[in-house]
């Protein structure tokens, strides 16, 4: 399409959820096609399915315009030999500024999911969300790309020293632009006796699952 490429590998969302499976999960990430400090490097959308059960790799779908085909082909690779999550954390794959980085995109996908099922991060979903609480941890300026209404913004640097403005009684459910600085938001709330969780993908991932 135009100048990105999409590729899928495995079974997709869509297909577990008509055949009833409820036993998977799902994450998105949008790293870089190659080390950041290099220059050229090009973001990735990815979205991978794995069990909750045992973490093993279901599906994954990679958007970009440069080092698509790479990830999708690890994935396969992955799925055919029957990998989990887990598996994806300590692949070694090859390393060179102008084609990845040292942890790769897959190494990523792998850490990401790992911390779900490992439950020191717990998601979200833009498509199933539930009434509660919602904390956007972006800075005042990105707010006037797009807001999400009635979320209350306190951004990440302010969030420790501002804690008494978020309520204990009810689940708060965290999002940034893309997932990573909702991670240490939630982190940081979980550590403080809060009920949270963080919407995957942040603002990207909302992109892709609402009108």
């Amino acid at each position: 399409i135009f100048e990105a490429a999409i590729a899928q590998t495995g079974v997709s969302e869509k297909l577990l959820t008509q055949l009833g499976d409820k036993d998977f999960e799902k994450i998105y990430l949008y790293p870089n096609s190659h080390a950041g400090y290099y220059p050229g490097a090009k973001m990735l959308a990815i979205k991978v399915l794995f069990r909750k059960s045992n973490g093993r790799l279901l599906g994954a779908q990679v958007l970009g315009e440069e080092g698509v085909s790479k990830r999708i082909d690890s994935f396969a690779m992955a799925i055919q030999m029957g990998c989990t999550i887990y598996d994806l954390e300590e692949s070694e794959l090859c390393y060179a500024p102008p084609f990845g980085s040292a942890k790769d995109p897959v190494n990523f996908a792998g850490m990401v999911a790992a911390d779900v099922l490992r439950g020191d991060m717990p998601v979200c979903h833009w498509n199933s969300m539930e009434t509660s609480f919602i904390l956007d941890v972006r800075n005042p300026q990105e707010l006037s790309v797009e807001q999400v209404p009635g979320a209350v913004n306190i951004p990440l640097p302010e969030l420790r020293a501002r804690l008494g403005e978020l309520p204990r009684d009810r689940e708060i459910l965290v999002f940034c632009r893309s997932g990573q600085r909702g991670y240490y938001a939630t982190r940081i709330l979980l550590q403080n006796g809060y009920q949270a969780r963080n919407l995957a993908g942040g603002m990207l991932a909302r992109s892709h699952v609402t009108p």
